[in-house]
C-alpha cells in the first residue's frame, strides 16, 4: 500500500460520523464498522462486525501458529461530537490536508493512530505474506462513552481473544519527533448533581431572601471539595494514593512537560495542588473537575428568577491505588454532608474505570522503546498521562495481560476539540513503529 492508497482509505475512514454519544448517528457507527470490515478482510485478515449489546465491534485475525506469539491491536473508530460547528476551520467529516495537518474529526482519536497500525499490517502482508506474530485486531465503537459493552465481551470471548500482549496508539508524543511510552493512565469516575429548591423558577423579587436559590447552594457546595491551594477536601479521598517514586521525578524534571502545558493550553498561567510539579499532578495525582455547570435563565439580558434548580457536571480523574466506586462514596458522602438547608440533590453516577499503571523496564517494555527508538531515534521518554483508557485495566483483569500505550499523537492536535489534527508525518511513522514493533515482540 502506496502513501498516497493509505491516505486516501484513512480519508474514506474519516468521512464517517461515527459520534458514539449521538443516538442519530447510530446508523454512521454501523456504517463505519461495516466499512472497516471490508478493509480489514481487504488486506487479508479474517475479519467480521460483532454485535456487543451497544455499537459493534470488528475483530480480525491472521492465521495464527503456536510457535509464535500473540499480539492484541486495540483502538476505536467512535469519535467525540463536533461542537461548536462554528469553530471549525474546515468541515469535521471532510478530511483535509493543511500544513502537513489531516484536519478531521477522528484524525488523531483514534482513527488516524489506529489506521496507521492497519496500514503497517497491510504494508507487510502485500511484502511478505505473513506477519511474524500471531493478530488479533478488536476495534470498538464505544470508547468515547466509557466502553460499557466491552468488557462483557471480553468476558464472553477470552478464547478468540487470548494473547500475549496488548497495544495501543490512542496517546500522545510527548512533542514532535518525540520516541514516547506511556506506562501509566489516570483512571476516571463520574458524577452529576442537581439542586431543587422551589417547584417552580420565582420572581427573585418576591421571594428572595427567602426561599434557597439552588444555584447558590451548588456553588456554596462545589466550593468546598478543594482548598485555596488546590488541595482536595472530600475526606478520605486521597488517602490510597499511591506516592510518585523517585525515579519518576527524577525522569519527568528533565522532559520539559510544564512550558509544554502551558504553551499548549493558552492559560494565563499554571496552576493546581501545591507541593508537585504541574506534570506530577497531571500524571500522578488525582483530580475532580467541574465539567459543566447550568441553571437559571441563559438568554440575554435580565431576567429577574429564583430558579428551580441547578446542575453541575462532575468527573475525578483517579490514580493507583484508587477504586473508582470507593472515590465516588465518598465524593457523594461529602455533597450531601456540606448541602445546605432548603434544598434538596439526586447524584447520578455516570461511567468510571481504574487508573493503570505498569513497569515500563519488565515484559515487552523494553521491546517497545527498542521499536520507538528504531522508528524515531533519539532518546525514549518514559511517561504517564492524564487521560483515562479505561479498557486498558479490563485487558489485565479479563485477559491478564499488559498494555503497551505507544502515541503518535502530539500535544497539540486538538483531541476533542474543534480542528482535531494528526500530522501526515505521524501517520507514516505510525505504518513503520507497526512493522518494526511486532518483530521486536516476536523475538522478544
Amino acid at each position: 500500500m502506496t502513501s498516497r492508497e493509505s491516505l486516501d482509505r484513512l480519508f474514506e475512514y474519516l468521512r464517517f460520523p461515527s459520534i458514539s454519544t449521538q443516538p442519530e448517528h447510530s446508523a454512521d457507527v454501523r456504517a463505519c464498522a461495516a466499512w472497516l470490515s471490508d478493509f480489514l478482510n481487504g488486506i487479508g485478515l479474517a475479519a467480521g462486525v460483532h454485535e456487543s449489546g451497544g455499537h459493534p465491534i470488528v475483530l480480525a485475525r491472521n492465521s495464527h501458529r503456536a510457535d509464535r506469539r500473540t499480539v492484541l491491536l486495540y483502538g476505536h473508530y467512535d469519535v467525540q461530537p463536533v461542537d461548536p460547528m462554528e469553530l471549525w476551520t474546515s468541515a469535521p467529516f471532510d478530511p483535509v490536508i493543511r500544513d502537513g495537518l489531516i484536519a478531521a474529526r477522528g484524525a488523531t482519536d483514534n482513527k488516524g493512530q489506529t489506521f496507521a497500525h492497519l496500514c503497517g499490517i497491510a504494508s507487510a502482508l502485500e511484502d511478505g505474506g505473513e506477519l511474524p506474530v500471531n493478530l488479533v485486531v478488536l476495534i470498538e465503537g464505544e470508547e468515547e462513552i466509557g466502553s460499557p459493552s466491552l468488557p462483557a465481551f471480553l468476558e464472553s470471548n477470552r478464547e478468540q481473544l487470548a494473547c500475549d500482549v496488548v497495544v495501543i496508539s490512542d496517546t500522545g508524543m510527548l512533542g514532535p519527533g518525540v520516541p514516547t511510552l506511556t506506562y501509566g493512565l489516570r483512571g476516571i469516575a463520574a458524577l452529576e448533581i442537581e439542586v431543587r429548591g422551589p417547584a417552580i423558577d420565582l420572581h427573585s423579587g418576591i421571594f428572595g431572601g427567602a426561599i434557597a436559590n439552588p444555584i447558590t447552594a451548588l456553588a456554596r457546595m462545589l466550593a468546598t471539595l478543594h482548598d485555596d491551594h488546590g488541595a482536595i477536601l472530600v475526606p478520605g479521598f486521597c488517602d490510597a494514593v499511591r506516592p510518585i517514586q523517585a525515579w519518576e521525578r527524577e525522569a519527568w524534571a528533565g522532559l520539559g512537560h510544564d512550558a509544554e502545558l502551558l504553551r499548549v493550553s493558552g492559560a494565563p498561567a499554571l496552576a493546581g495542588e501545591t507541593g508537585f510539579t504541574p506534570t506530577e499532578r497531571i500524571w500522578a495525582r488525582p483530580t475532580i473537575e467541574i465539567n459543566g455547570i447550568g441553571g437559571g435563565y441563559q438568554g440575554e439580558g435580565t431576567k429577574t428568577v429564583l430558579p428551580a434548580c441547578a446542575f453541575a457536571k462532575l468527573t475525578c480523574r483517579l490514580v493507583p491505588d484508587q477504586n473508582p466506586d470507593t472515590a465516588l462514596d465518598l465524593l457523594e458522602a461529602h455533597l450531601r454532608r456540606v448541602s445546605p438547608e432548603g434544598v434538596t440533590i439526586t447524584l447520578t453516577r455516570g461511567h468510571s474505570g481504574a487508573a493503570y499503571l505498569a513497569d515500563p523496564h519488565s515484559g515487552f517494555g523494553p521491546a517497545a522503546q527498542r521499536a520507538l527508538q528504531r522508528t524515531f531515534g533519539g532518546t525514549v521518554a518514559l511517561i504517564r498521562e492524564g487521560g483515562s483508557i479505561p479498557i486498558v485495566q479490563s485487558f489485565l483483569e479479563i485477559l491478564g495481560v499488559p498494555t503497551l500505550l505507544l502515541g503518535l499523537a502530539l500535544p497539540d492536535c486538538n483531541a476533542h476539540s474543534p480542528n482535531e489534527t494528526f500530522p501526515v508525518e505521524n501517520f507514516g511513522a505510525g505504518q513503520r513503529l507497526n512493522r518494526v514493533l511486532l518483530g521486536e515482540i516476536a523475538n522478544a
